[in-house]
């Protein structure tokens, strides 16, 4: 990788290169995030890493030379935790949990930043877990696939932007909503081939649905519990976002959402 091909840092800070290969770089990320002020930037080159990546209340800029040439994985945990993070990018990567205790690839709580073109995957819980009532992450065009549970999950109250992303054949749904206060905007993400339904809206919680298109799924469309709050309508949703192509059709209303996989 020529200079020339690291991306400008638009903080205005120093790049930090990371490439286990050259001793003259750092070998992980998390090297490299230990030396890197808040305005600096990180740029991974193409490589496997075994890292855990922890980010807590500061701005971080990551950005890998693509998801299918950068692969972030860890047996202890999940390789990506953000923690009140106030703003940043993470791009152009692949996190992976390998291991078998009851982590996710990628976990966001109370942050603010933006996690794009990367892709998540293998979670023995869901693929991007996004939580806290102060969670206002933007998470879009990933790939998240092939995770234990469900792609993305949104609960305890978050509020993040979900646009443009594709989940597809994970073992329970594409993405899930849950929790009083937790509304995410849904947008234009395709969920298919997901072992359930393509998006799930349980136990109070609300979403914002346009343009989505879930097909192929095991199960429905769409997945609704009485107390869930879509925003169109259940009327409308039909109308606003493609739910066709799914054997059991486009959506339907359950009190029971879980009982298939014995909850």
């Amino acid at each position: 990788m020529s200079e020339e091909q690291i991306p400008a840092n638009p903080q205005g800070g120093n790049t930090l290169i990371v490439d286990a290969q050259d001793p003259a770089c750092y070998p992980r990320p998390s090297a490299a995030l230990k030396d890197a002020a808040e305005s600096d930037q990180i740029y991974i080159r193409p490589g496997v890493y075994e890292d855990k990546i922890f980010v807590t209340e500061r701005p971080i800029r990551l950005i890998g030379a693509g998801r299918d040439q950068v692969q972030v994985f860890s047996r202890r945990g999940g390789p990506l935790y953000l923690q009140r993070v106030p703003g940043g990018c993470i791009a152009g990567m692949t996190f992976r949990y390998i291991g078998s205790d009851q982590h996710s690839a990628i976990n966001i709580l109370d942050s603010i930043c933006t996690i794009t073109q990367c892709r998540a995957m293998d979670g023995i819980l869901s693929g991007v877990v996004v939580y806290g009532p102060e969670c206002r992450a933007t998470v879009t065009d990933n790939e998240v696939c092939r995770n234990r549970e469900s792609g993305i999950f949104v609960f305890a109250g978050a509020q993040p932007r979900i646009a443009g992303n594709r989940c597809f054949e994970n073992h329970h749904f594409g993405i899930a909503v849950r929790d009083p206060g937790s509304q995410p905007e849904l947008v234009r993400n395709e969920c298919d081939a997901n072992m359930l339904s393509g998006i799930l809206l349980f136990h109070h919680g609300a979403a914002l649905l346009l343009e989505n298109d879930c097909h192929d799924n095991q199960h429905w469309g769409l997945l609704m519990t009485p107390d869930a709050r879509p925003n169109p309508p259940p009327s409308e949703l039909v109308m606003m976002n493609r739910l066709h192509a799914n054997p059991r059709g486009p959506y339907t209303v359950s009190d029971q959402p879980l009982a298939d996989i014995g909850r």
